[in-house]
């Protein structure tokens, strides 16, 4: 019988250089060369006070590495990272075989809120040193996520004080039904299930009416408005999507049109992108030049938004819902519109117009006529009436016509009260009136430059966030809180720059 050597696949001493895993040209290469010798990390000194006495600490540095490196493959739970640092030897070089304990990692990520916008910066500035960043279009989009938050805790402080007094009164009740049984000749057990659910009943109320003191006003939108809050994350928010309603942030991102360097990132506790136009172009000024175009799309459309950026003389391209209508490329887009879901479209079906509106009218514009569905004609009564700064030829049905109708309740809301129909037609804007910012920015938009630069904003912006989504596997945010939230963003925005260094500034 043939003999072979033994094959041991867990050998206990292995004799590996840890420094020759990290390949030129990789990720972690760059990764390790950026840390150790071109970012400022004297400012983490401040965190510790073991100069004299105390245990000596895990260099910042080796930390930041291993965090950054664990995002880049999709690992965020700290205990996963502690785990890889124990079986990875790309984890175990990059450590340098310490393997610390998670809750150190947990710790790390969860205070990187001060530090984290000069990292942030360095790494933008070594990114223009290498000329990654063109200046010339900053594309602006977000993408929204769900958080560390339960969404069935939302709700206003009516609700709140609802659910505890709901839930005090079911308690009461079980309670006093028990009280019942104990009278009884024959006095039945008290079910261990019940007890545990009364307990939890009042621990749940007392909880709720501890963060209704601590809460004594609702939360108010950017309009005033109530909105809900959250009493596992209070900065977190309702925010409606393609698959339905999360409770989560949004995260922005400012990104360069040359080599879609990530300039400017943030993360809100709002589903209302108009909002966090402005707060992005402000952070990302320092980077613009004057000729530096700003574009995003409808949902930072707004004529507040519009005016700020005019009264800046900032250069931009925000689009509005019914750009693609008036693009004549786009006139058969609808054919090939995938068909709704019907797991998770939570739209409202259209209802069907219930009267007769303008365009079932038959309106001649050069001989002047117009005939409404009944098939009489309707007088002209007006010619050049005004509507809002609009021009419209306006038409009324006759009393002898409209009286006796049939078709009374399709053309009239209110057949009882009105007696005639009116309808206009319009054709214009009113001469000499003051033009909007949102019919400037149509004009810019419209245009064919408008057009083509517009058209370059999608192939910067939504492969970024391909990338962090599909490649790093950031699916939802994993901490509680605007600012640690706007801290775990920014460290997946980081490891994608330091990917384009890697790819394009460290390999040339």
């Amino acid at each position: 019988m043939a003999r072979y050597k033994p094959i041991d696949t867990s050998p206990r001493f292995l004799a590996v250089d840890l420094e020759r895993q990290l390949l030129p040209g990789t990720f972690e290469h760059a990764l390790n060369y950026l840390v150790d010798h071109q970012l400022d990390l004297s400012r983490f000194d401040a965190r510790y006070k073991n100069d004299l006495t105390g245990a000596a600490a895990y260099p910042p540095a080796m930390l930041l590495k291993v965090v950054l490196f664990a995002y880049s493959r999709g690992i965020v739970s700290s205990r996963e990272i502690e785990r890889a640092c124990r079986e990875q030897v790309t984890f175990i070089a990059l450590s340098g075989d310490t393997a610390p304990h998670f809750t150190t990692f947990a710790d790390f990520v969860s205070t990187l809120g001060t530090e984290i916008k000069p990292l942030f910066k360095e790494v933008l500035l070594i990114c223009d040193h290498q000329g990654l960043i063109g200046r010339e279009m900053f594309a602006i989009d977000g993408v929204k996520l769900p958080s560390n938050a339960s969404k069935t805790r939302s709700g206003t402080r009516a609700d709140f004080q609802r659910q505890a007094d709901k839930m005090e009164a079911a308690a009461q009740a079980m309670l006093a039904r028990h009280r019942e049984n104990d009278a009884l000749a024959v006095e039945p057990t008290l079910a261990e299930k019940d007890a545990r659910q009364i307990e939890r009943l009042n621990r749940e109320a007392v909880q709720m009416r501890q963060w209704l003191s601590e809460h004594p006003e609702d939360r108010k939108g950017a309009k005033g408005k109530v909105i809900k809050s959250n009493r596992t994350d209070p900065d977190s928010a309702k925010m409606a999507t393609s698959k339905g309603v999360i409770q989560g942030y949004t995260g922005v991102a400012a990104v360069d049109d040359k080599h879609q360097i990530i300039v400017e990132a943030q993360a809100h506790g709002t589903g209302s992108e108009q909002a966090l136009l402005m707060p992005m172009v402000e952070a990302a000024a320092p980077l613009c030049t004057p000729d530096t175009l700003i574009t995003a799309d409808a949902g930072y459309h707004s004529d507040a938004n519009l005016k700020a950026l005019a009264e800046q003389d900032r250069p931009a391209l925000i689009a509005d819902n019914q750009m693609r209508k008036r693009d004549e490329r786009f006139k058969d887009q609808a054919k090939h519109k995938a068909q709704p879901d019907p797991l998770y479209d939570k739209a409202h079906p259209k209802k069907a117009a219930g009267h007769y509106r303008p365009k079932d009218f038959d309106y001649d514009p050069e001989a002047g006529t117009c005939r409404c569905p009944a098939g009489k004609f309707l007088y002209q009564n007006g010619a050049n009436c005004n509507h809002n700064g609009h021009l419209a030829v306006k038409f009324q049905g006759a009393l002898r016509d409209c009286g006796s109708c049939a078709l009374r309740d399709q053309c009239l809301r209110k057949p009882e009260t009105t007696k005639t129909r009116q309808v206009s037609f319009f054709y214009g804007k009113t001469p000499g009136g003051k033009v909007s910012y949102i019919e400037l920015m149509k004009r810019a938009i419209d245009s064919e430059r408008g057009r083509a630069l517009y058209g370059g904003r999608f192939a910067t912006v939504e492969p970024v966030f391909a990338n962090l989504r599909y490649n790093k596997g950031l699916d939802r945010f994993t901490l509680r809180g605007q600012k640690k939230v706007d801290t775990q963003w920014k460290l997946f925005c980081l490891v994608h720059n330091i990917e384009k260094l890697a790819h394009h500034g460290y390999a040339q």
